[in-house]
């Protein structure tokens, strides 16, 4: 069997909503997995308008302040590879409020820091503990869903969790303008704590001990293997990782892009991300309604059509013309429109390529993903973030390959249909 294949476990005579699903209700618990999402933009977006100050507090340099976002990242990326794994092994629910504990205490010390080496510190131990929510959350969702089912409540959860890129560089304004940027910390300590309690009192446990995986060495070992030497892995996982990238460079950017290109104060960075988010959010609920009624397929050539479209339009302008508002953020409304119409889609197909280890392979993903992100602010963002015209470059090149890597997969699996009829 390719690794494109479904195996028979997944065949229409499943349930779509099984009764945990129906007890839990899928409108509640979207809204808890889209909270459990929240930390991964809080941790960073709420903080970006703070950098200056922050320079200032401790006495450090900005190239050091940036770095507070790539050791986020990289810890990040690199622990959630095991947020799966763990929670195959060990339930989902347990993993996640463990996470949320650690990453509430890394917060208070976030807050607490008065050198950059000890911010650099806690933010690494956020990054460890912040990606439990949103990987173990996939996993929940195909433990309780499948099919046209999933990807609705996949795109719920999407329009909820969007709000938070919106509302997080506005409150972070807000907030280090009359407070300070230790007060952007505390408030994020509070909502963790708030939320760990609501998940203790609420979250049930979808994976029960029946249906998990051993946690060994040999078996992790061959469950990584398996995902990460799979090719179908690295086109579908690469294809979502490339267009949340093209996005992820004006995020990792928008100190510069805003403040010397636009000339906005950091109060004024909703500029940017309310359009962002507002195209996550309607592409999300596009997704919702398309879930299906239409070819997948279909849908996502829909989305990379935005996508190209955004891309393009955004090289045009910035080629002929200086940044200017409306004209330099509408593009991002369009593209992240666009990327939230193909996430959903090809996010199921990578976690329904191992159906017995989703953990993992949701882990692996979001590892892939996040990686490219991590590269993205500490290297390519820094170093083109000087030129408009270099990030819409930037972010054509990204959507490019995410479109070859797209199609590369499509002919991939019409020569295993192929081959699996000649073999017939």
């Amino acid at each position: 069997m390719s690794d494109t294949q479904q195996p028979s476990s997944n065949s229409g005579t499943a349930r779509e909503e099984p009764p945990l699903a129906l007890l839990i209700g899928s409108g509640t618990l979207a809204i808890m997995l889209a909270l459990l999402a929240m930390l991964g933009p809080f941790s960073i977006d709420t903080y970006l308008p703070a950098f200056p100050a922050i320079e200032q507090s401790l006495n450090t340099s900005a190239i050091e302040v940036q770095q507070t976002l790539t050791v986020y990242m990289f810890s990040f990326a690199v622990m959630i590879l095991w947020h799966g794994a763990l929670s195959d092994s060990f339930g989902r629910r347990n993993i996640i409020l463990v996470s949320l504990a650690v990453f509430a205490v890394a917060t208070l010390g976030c807050a607490a820091a008065h050198s950059i080496e000890y911010l650099w510190a806690f933010r690494m131990l956020q990054g460890i503990s912040a990606g439990a929510g949103v990987v173990i959350g996939r996993a929940i969702i195909r433990d309780l869903f499948q099919g046209a089912a999933a990807a609705r409540l996949l795109s719920l959860v999407t329009m909820i969790f969007s709000i938070a890129p919106a509302i997080a560089p506005i409150l972070g304004g807000w907030i280090v303008k009359h407070l300070d940027w230790r007060s952007i910390f505390l408030t994020l300590f509070v909502y963790t704590i708030l939320l760990l309690a609501y998940c203790w009192k609420r979250l049930p446990e979808t994976l029960p001990p029946s249906r998990r995986q051993p946690f060994n060495p040999g078996v992790l070992y061959q469950s990584y293997g398996s995902v990460f030497g799979s090719r179908t892995f690295h086109l579908l996982g690469g294809t979502v990782a490339f267009n949340f990238s093209g996005m992820f460079l004006y995020v990792a950017a928008a100190p510069v892009f805003l403040v010397q290109h636009l000339k906005l104060g950091p109060e004024q960075f909703g500029w940017q991300f309310v359009p962002t988010v507002a195209g996550i959010f309607l592409g999300a609920l596009t997704a919702n309604r398309l879930s299906g009624k239409i070819p997948l397929a279909r849908q996502v050539m829909i989305g990379f059509s935005l996508l190209i479209g955004a891309s393009l339009f955004n090289v045009g302008y910035h080629f002929f013309y200086a940044p200017a508002l409306p004209w330099s953020v509408a593009p991002l409304f369009f593209y992240t429109f666009g990327m939230s119409i193909v996430a959903p889609v090809i996010t199921l197909k990578v976690l329904d390529l191992f159906p017995t280890i989703r953990g993992i392979v949701a882990s692996c993903q979001s590892f892939t993903q996040t990686l490219l992100g991590a590269l993205v602010a500490g290297a390519i963002a820094p170093m083109i973030s000087h030129s408009p015209v270099a990030l819409a470059l930037g972010q054509l090149t990204f959507t490019g390959i995410s479109v070859c890597l797209w199609l590369s997969c499509r002919r991939q699996w019409r020569k295993d249909m192929r081959k699996d009829a000649m073999g017939a």
